[in-house]
């Protein structure tokens, strides 16, 4: 099944097996006619040229081919958002009720309730918190892990925060290392309003164009997930106050040559500027970041066994060590060591929130988490981290 993630299009294109080694080939490099040669070849019977045109364009008219409908109808999708007020609930209804009491019981209930095994009070590590790690997965699967995370926010958030840096993973391609969204974010239980002197700022500070990949912004759910929790624990008279500074990182450059993000010059400003906006607004820094992406959803051969499970636990582990000891380094070439086999994809915002908060803080694993496939033994493991300064 195909899907659209930036949501260009809502439909799915559902494809039988025996036209993959087909569809594989849509890449931009050959012709239909080579192509079917080159699956003639590998399917071992004659695949017509007819069959390849005419599969590509179903797909192409269905918008999952680049092509020129697909270019246009982005474009005007894109000029849509970038002209829009407000970042729209785009999972809500999906990845979570989109009725607010129904979300609000589920969130109180199955995420931070004592049924779901929850901190109940227990505040951690003594100190205020000042940075959060919380899962992207979706709130269905992720209930617990983001029930500890927020409870662990709710029991130690400064009186005087008013202001959040939300940094999440992008999963679509980024041109830049970094994207700003200066909207506010709609959620079921009410909005929460963009800090645009924050934004405007880090933006002027930029070397390269903060908007570039605005688009990303639109569909990405691992800040729209945190909006929708922050803004539960909030509840009504302090989100009123509260404003965020959403930012994806992309760093794709870096993650693909396995490169610090310290090399670059431009990186190390925005990373200057963001900490700048932290101590003056003496803001909390959270970021939506899972951890490891295993098994055959992913690309494996198999799914992992209890062995090979209880080997990622340490791994996933030993790289929260780092983060704990605010190790900004280590972390990096800890994850991105085995960045193409453990597919960790919260790298980008976990190390970002690691240069942007108080170097004296330290960090506290409060749950770690995989949640299991239950059809075919992918694993996505996550975990809730708190981090906390005097």
């Amino acid at each position: 099944m195909l899907r659209d993630t930036q949501g260009v299009t809502s439909s799915h294109a559902v494809l039988p097996m025996e036209v993959v080694p087909i569809v594989a080939r849509f890449n931009g490099t050959a012709t239909c006619e080579e192509i079917a040669r080159t699956a003639t070849r590998e399917l071992g019977e004659r695949i017509p040229v007819d069959v390849v045109v005419r599969l590509a364009t179903e797909l192409e008219d269905a918008l999952f081919v680049d092509g020129p409908p697909y270019r246009r109808a982005r474009a005007r999708i894109e000029r849509a958002f970038a002209d829009a007020a407000v970042r729209e609930a785009s999972h809500a209804g999906g990845a979570y009720h989109d009725d607010p009491e129904k979300l609000t019981t589920y969130i109180e209930r199955d995420c931070l309730g004592t049924k779901n095994g929850a901190l109940n009070g227990d505040a951690g590590p003594k100190g205020k918190l000042v940075g959060l790690v919380a899962p992207h997965i979706d709130p269905w699967r992720g209930a617990r892990c983001y029930g500890v995370a927020y409870d662990a926010l709710a029991n130690a958030l400064p009186a005087d925060t008013e202001t959040f840096i939300l940094l999440g993973t992008s999963h679509a391609p980024m041109r830049e290392p970094f994207t700003l969204c200066r909207k506010p974010f709609a959620t079921p239980l009410g909005p929460l309003a963009a800090d645009l002197e924050s934004i405007d700022a880090l933006a002027g500070a930029c070397e390269f164009d903060p908007y570039a990949d605005l688009f990303n912004h639109k569909r990405e759910h691992s800040l729209e997930f945190q909006a929708v929790f922050l803004r539960h624990l909030l509840g009504e008279a302090r989100a009123a106050k509260a404003k965020i500074v959403p930012i994806l990182a992309g760093l794709g450059e870096q993650q693909h040559k396995g490169t610090s993000p310290r090399g670059s010059k431009a990186i190390e400003r925005f990373y200057e500027a963001l900490r700048g906006i932290v101590e003056q607004r003496r803001a909390v820094v959270i970021a939506g970041a899972d951890l490891a992406h295993v098994g055959p959803r992913f690309g494996d051969a198999r799914p992992f066994d209890e062995g090979e499970r209880r080997d990622l636990d340490a791994r996933d582990r030993a790289s929260l060590a780092h983060a704990e000891e605010l190790d900004a380094e280590a972390f990096w070439k800890d994850v991105a060591g085995d960045l193409d086999t453990r597919r960790v994809c919260g790298l980008g915002p976990m190390y970002s929130l690691l240069r942007a908060i108080d170097p004296a803080a330290r960090g506290s694993v409060r749950h770690y988490e995989q949640t299991v496939d239950p059809e075919e033994g992918s694993i996505v493991s996550h975990a809730a981290v708190g981090f906390y300064a005097r």
